[in-house]
């Protein structure tokens, strides 16, 4: 369950990884194996409708091979 409000970081999060799976060349499935994830779960923390742990943050961030600030970065307009 998402709680809408101040969830604006969580929904960024997602997005950020699927960004960055795209421009590694990685299916959806490929970074959900990679990270010991569930597809359908990898699907909803993509689209920001899941809380992840600190602990599959971490999992996420290496499996894409990098520091997981740079999951936290959101491009300034």
């Amino acid at each position: 369950m998402v709680i809408r409000g101040d969830n604006n970081k969580l929904i960024a999060f997602g997005p950020k990884v699927r960004e960055i799976r795209k421009l590694q060349g990685l299916s959806q499935e490929k970074l959900a194996e990679l990270s010991d994830t569930d597809r359908s779960y990898m699907g909803r923390i993509e689209r920001g409708e899941k809380n992840v742990t600190l602990t599959k943050m971490y999992q996420i961030a290496d499996a894409l091979e990098i520091n997981i600030v740079k999951l936290f970065k959101v491009s300034e307009e």
